[in-house]
């Protein structure tokens, strides 16, 4: 076992969007790297919980692409899998995630001279 799954052997880990949408979709360079730590969760020795803005994030692409397998797929893990808690969100918590991800790709953006597109005027009334 790696290091790291020894430290996360028996824990409660948090899990945002990007590393499910990488493992299901078998990410060409973070698929495979992920196996392991899915198939602890799945083995029951990682539990994992995440929210239900998690599920939002990863139907966004199937459902807009009309891929209704892919997204009954993120519904079965984040919704059935053993080792899974999708958890509601309250407006308190919303909040505060979005002030926290405000911050965090400001500095982001910051980091990588990052400009926001022109967004087009709004239509005419």
């Amino acid at each position: 076992m790696e290091e790291w799954g020894e430290r996360l052997d028996g824990k409660t880990v948090g899990l945002d969007s990007a590393p499910l949408i990488y493992f299901i979709e078998d990410h060409p360079s973070y698929g495979a790297e992920l196996e392991p730590f899915f198939g602890m969760v799945e083995a029951g020795r990682i539990r994992v919980v995440t929210s239900v803005i998690t599920l939002v994030e990863v139907l966004v692409h199937p459902i807009r692409r009309g891929d209704t397998k892919l997204a009954q797929e993120y519904r079965e893990v984040l919704l059935g899998s053993r080792g899974f808690q999708t958890l509601p969100v309250s407006a308190e918590v919303g909040e505060l995630a979005a002030r926290l991800r405000a911050v965090h790709i400001s500095v982001s953006r910051m980091r990588s001279n990052w400009r926001p597109p022109r967004m087009p005027a709004p239509p005419a009334s």
